[in-house]
């Protein structure tokens, strides 16, 4: 079942990529995401056919997560999912259109490098590893929240330029996705033996909550910034949140000896440097 769960998580990356350049494209016409009227923005964000069809696709690539996640660790799973980072230029380089810089190649060629390190120095497992300590769960996601909300409100607190502030609220809304897919993951375990009791725990609330914050922010961030830049930041910002979370959260192995280890921080450098290497396209918006 291990085996089966890492297809289906690429298959996963794949279908959120796409879904993320529908919702850019219907971002860009729908009218400006006001979170001082969150309904009338979901309504217009809906309104837009190209930001619904991403939706839809969304859901679907969702589910396809969440398979993966009922039967393979959180952290392998985001290691494979977040593969599709590298190959967010290609496809909107060939399929979509956008110009994409020199710069952009490098950083996400460098992101899918250290992902790849990341993945492969994962110890072997077996099981989806979905117990947790209910403390730990709790300073975690609290942890994480409180970062999405300081990304989302800092740069315009500080005057950031509009692109900057897009990259902001694209890694606010990477966070919270990711918080989000840290409390599915607990919920994956729940559900077989706590049934109805699960809907109504603490991990369904803040999946909720995360995942209304990472709608809001992740709309706003694809309004405000270049597509690749965008896309990418959230999808790593998010794998990374989720394989922090399988460590620290749901104990997912990390490699026994110190060579193991220090590949393993060199991966998580090359993610962080290879972010600041993704500015936005100089073609930003798609044609409708």
């Amino acid at each position: 079942m291990l085996n089966l769960g890492l297809p289906i998580a690429l298959l996963s990356a794949l279908t959120m990529n796409l879904a993320f350049f529908f919702k850019f494209r219907g971002a860009r016409v729908a009218a400006r995401v006001d979170l001082r009227h969150p309904i009338i923005s979901a309504i217009a964000l809906w309104r837009s056919k190209w930001f619904a069809i991403g939706m839809i696709v969304g859901l679907v690539a969702w589910g396809l997560h969440v398979a993966a996640l009922t039967i393979a660790p959180i952290s392998l799973v985001q290691a494979v999912l977040a593969s599709g980072v590298a190959l967010v230029a290609v496809m909107a380089d060939k399929i979509f259109g956008l110009q994409v810089g020199r710069r952009q190649w490098w950083g996400l060629a460098l992101t899918a490098l250290g992902l790849a390190l990341l993945a492969l120095t994962m110890p072997s497992s077996i099981g989806p590893h979905a117990s947790y300590s209910g403390a730990q769960m709790a300073i975690f996601e609290a942890v994480l929240l409180a970062v999405g909300v300081v990304l989302i409100v800092g740069p315009r607190a500080a005057g950031a330029r509009t692109e900057h502030h897009g990259v902001a609220l694209a890694a606010a809304a990477g966070i919270m996705f990711g918080a989000c897919n840290v409390s599915v993951k607990a919920l994956t375990g729940m559900l077989p033996d706590g049934g109805l009791d699960a809907l109504i725990s603490a991990p369904m609330a803040i999946a909720i909550a995360a995942s209304v914050g990472a709608f809001y922010a992740s709309a706003r961030s694809l309004q405000l910034g270049g597509a690749v830049a965008v896309i990418a930041v959230t999808g790593t910002a998010s794998s990374i949140t989720c394989v922090a979370g399988g460590i620290l959260v749901f104990g997912d192995p990390m490699p026994a000896d110190l060579f193991g280890m220090l590949i393993q921080a060199l991966a998580f450098v090359l993610v962080i440097v290879a972010s600041a290497l993704v500015p936005a396209p100089r073609a930003s918006q798609l044609s409708t």
